[in-house]
């Protein structure tokens, strides 16, 4: 079914829309970066190619390969060039009234023959899909950050999905040479269900002295062979980041140990982020 894709429009201007926008091209489909303003998806185009030479550096990605890449990229302001893609995946902030809005615009902006999908972690995708008149073609498509380099993908089923839907979106995730696998739509669906009670659990660890961040982090990865300690993936996904995340699947699940801790609170409103503002539970 993924034959009946071939223009793919990532809606964002992040580190998540510029992994997919690559991750897509190099797979051969033509590519329509989009979002709110012309310099912003500029932007994601830039950053792409910055990538490339920093892989071909590496020897990871050849000329070529950038070449044809990059050549399958176009950029948008606005929705209005949307109307001949045949699937969008939106990658844009983890909010509810944002996302509503957005999904609204682009059943407005696309062709009724396209599926629309949300690259969200948490947020239930049957909302986004009653945001618009097609919700048979709405399905959650949540990559993992670094997309380029994560395999894993989950193909989020909400009630309203249809089996043509869900199918197209898994043999698309295929065509990317990614491992897909179907889930409900569950706050947290599969991965994050299961992994931020597990770093909320670390954060509250701490707080009740039993060892050090760096403590912690030793012990999760050499005790369970984990590529990085809770403390430094929560800098990497973004401590607001998991907040939302958090909040969600604790409104969901009702579980009182589902609610951020109180470090993450604070650290949040301290504007320590994480890698991205260059301080969390460690300075970068």
């Amino acid at each position: 079914m993924a034959s009946e894709i071939r223009t793919v429009a990532i809606v964002g201007s992040g580190i998540m829309a510029c992994g997919l926008a690559e991750v897509v091209a190099r797979a051969g489909y033509d590519v329509r970066v989009a979002s709110r303003s012309q310099a912003s998806a500029d932007g994601v185009r830039r950053s792409i190619d910055s990538g490339f030479a920093r892989a071909i550096e590496r020897g990871k990605a050849t000329g070529d390969q950038r070449d044809e890449a990059m050549a399958r990229i176009s950029t948008a302001e606005g929705f209005e060039s949307l109307g001949d893609c045949d699937l969008v995946i939106e990658s844009v902030i983890e909010d509810i009234t944002v996302k509503l809005a957005l999904f609204a615009d682009l059943d407005r902006a696309t062709k009724p023959s396209a599926i629309l999908a949300t690259n969200t972690s948490t947020l239930p995708v049957i909302d986004l899909a009653l945001a618009t008149s097609r919700p048979e073609q709405v399905c959650g498509i949540h990559f993992f950050n670094p997309a380029t380099l994560m395999n894993l993908v989950e193909v989020v089923r909400p009630l309203t999905a249809c089996d043509e839907t869900i199918g197209t979106a898994l043999s698309f995730v295929s065509s990317l040479g990614k491992e897909a696998v179907e889930v409900r739509d569950h706050a947290g669906f599969i991965v994050n269900a299961l992994l931020f009670p597990y770093l909320n659990n670390a954060v509250r660890m701490l707080e009740r002295g039993t060892a050090s961040i760096e403590s912690i982090d030793i012990a999760m990865k050499g005790g369970c062979n984990f590529p990085m300690g809770p403390f430094a993936l929560l800098d990497l996904v973004g401590l607001d980041t998991s907040i939302a995340i958090l909040e969600t699947i604790h409104g969901s699940f009702g579980n009182p140990g589902d609610a951020p801790a109180q470090t993450l609170r604070e650290l949040v409103a301290a504007g320590h982020l994480g890698r991205k503002t260059k301080q969390g539970f460690y300075a970068y």
